[in-house]
């Protein structure tokens, strides 16, 4: 198994990753993006996200997808998007590798913190993260806003004025 940086030829695994992703959450009409889209988002001037891939045999089997984000608290954080490994590739190693090294751009980063979600209702996930040392935050909820939910807000805003 390989660890490497994601480059835009690995993009459709990539997207079939999410998409994957998206059925074992539950959602699998919710992925609106392309692999266009991904192309163009991870490595621009200014990329808004980093891929590193699990590859066995030329295959992508796994992705840990991530990107900065600032803590007006600790400074330059990471936040990890998605890990993902394909469903029959999962207890090979390439979710821990993949983990590890999110954990080592960190270290390499010098980032203060590293975070992430997970489905409360993802026992495996949050034992694995358990095991690892990280802490999960239950006194803190996950807010967001849809496109539908943002439109609505300015919509309403725009006829208060």
């Amino acid at each position: 198994m390989i660890i490497r940086k994601g480059t835009p030829n690995d993009m459709p695994s990539v997207l079939e990753l999410i998409k994957e992703l998206a059925i074992f959450e539950k959602e699998p009409d919710a992925v609106v993006i392309t692999v266009d889209d991904l192309i163009r988002d991870g490595f621009a001037e200014n990329p808004l996200f980093h891929t590193f891939v699990a590859e066995v045999d030329d295959q992508i089997i796994g992705i840990a997808l991530y990107y900065y984000r600032y803590s007006t608290w600790k400074g330059k954080t990471i936040h990890l998007e998605d890990l993902i490994v394909k469903e029959n590739k999962r207890g090979t190693g390439a979710g821990f590798a993949l983990y590890s090294e999110i954990i080592a751009q960190g270290k390499r980063d010098n980032v203060r913190r590293i975070e992430w979600n997970v489905l409360d209702w993802n026992t495996p996930a949050i034992e694995f993260y358990k095991k690892s040392g990280a802490k999960i935050l239950d006194e803190w909820d996950v807010v967001q806003m849809d496109e539908k939910a943002i439109s609505n807000f300015l919509m309403n805003l725009k006829s208060k004025k």
